[in-house]
């Protein structure tokens, strides 16, 4: 039990005969007590401004994430699509390797050229990589010349036949040089070329 002589050791007593004893706080009581409370007023300052530096520095961190993410994203979408647009075009120029060797093989047995290609033998790929049926042309047996596919000095491509598909964009038009037949995927001098119109 904690005597008088404790107690007044951490309390100073004052008497008055008109008033009631009054307590004193020693001397260690009061650093400690400023030790303690100067302490929990750190604690409440730095946790209000590490609440405040972490709520910022998450905000900048999302918008500069989602920035970062939507640059990845777009830059990997048109990366894909390329990739997927010369994937499509080496198919179609392969297609049109395989119809031409077929159109060769029904020449050396007819000796003629086929009014189209339902005519040749075996499995025959007719629709193009974008779903759209490869044009073919008989140009020795046509009468004029409108229909058949011309270079940019407005010279025909072939004089045996042509054979082509349209494209990404489903559209083509006599000349190369048009808008239209820019992605066309075409034969020409008579099959020494195969590929992109705008290559030509």
């Amino acid at each position: 039990m904690e005597t008088v002589k404790q107690r007044q050791t951490c309390y100073g007593a004052i008497h008055s005969h008109k008033t009631k004893p009054l307590l004193a706080p020693c001397e260690q009581g009061k650093r400690e007590s400023a030790a303690f409370f100067t302490k929990y007023l750190q604690a409440i300052y730095w946790g209000r401004k590490k609440a405040r530096d972490y709520r910022g520095f998450t905000l900048v961190e999302l918008l500069l994430t989602l920035v970062i993410v939507g640059t990845l994203t777009t830059m990997a979408a048109n990366s894909y699509n390329e990739y997927k647009d010369r994937s499509k075009a080496a198919q179609a120029k392969s297609d049109i390797l395989f119809i031409e060797s077929k159109i060769e093989f029904f020449y050396n047995e007819n000796l003629k050229y086929p009014e189209s290609i339902d005519e040749l033998k075996g499995q025959i790929p007719f629709l193009d990589p974008w779903g759209n049926p490869y044009q073919y042309l008989n140009i020795t047996t046509t009468n004029g010349k409108g229909k058949v596919r011309k270079d940019h000095n407005l010279v025909p491509l072939n004089s045996d036949y042509d054979l082509y598909s349209m494209g990404k964009d489903g559209k083509s038009v006599s000349p190369l040089t048009a808008k239209a037949s820019r992605d066309d995927i075409v034969r020409a001098n008579n099959g020494a070329f195969v590929g992109l119109a705008s290559e030509y």
